[in-house]
């Protein structure tokens, strides 16, 4: 998919502009941002926001987040338990405390994988 983001009030009309003349294009709509399919008018979109408004559109090519390939078990586990926990107001640092789950410092310094 292609992330388009808008970053002035002309470029943010121009994108809702085209959102909503080809809508068969467009994934989802953010406000000042949008998801264009992966084709060929997708591209041609996002290029043609980017001719008009050189300086205030972002286009970057994103991919799904797989949370079973894009982060390990422990993660995973961790974040399940964290939405179960008996007390929903214990931060997840105290939570995490004197258990195997990983710490925050640990998951803010764990990178994902690369797009491969």
């Amino acid at each position: 998919m292609l992330l388009v983001v808008t970053y002035s009030r002309g470029a943010r009309r121009d994108l809702r502009n085209v959102c909503r003349a080809h809508e068969e294009t467009v994934v989802r709509r953010f406000g000042r941002a949008a998801l264009f399919a992966a084709t060929g008018h997708g591209a041609f979109l996002a290029l043609r926001l980017c001719e008009k408004h050189p300086d205030d559109v972002q286009v970057e090519r994103t991919r799904p987040f797989n949370e079973f390939t894009d982060t390990d078990a422990a993660v995973r586990e961790a974040a399940a338990a964290y939405e179960t926990r008996e007390e929903p107001s214990t931060p997840y640092r105290r939570f995490a405390a004197g258990t195997d789950h990983p710490s925050p410092e640990a998951l803010k310094a764990q990178a994902l994988p690369r797009e491969r």
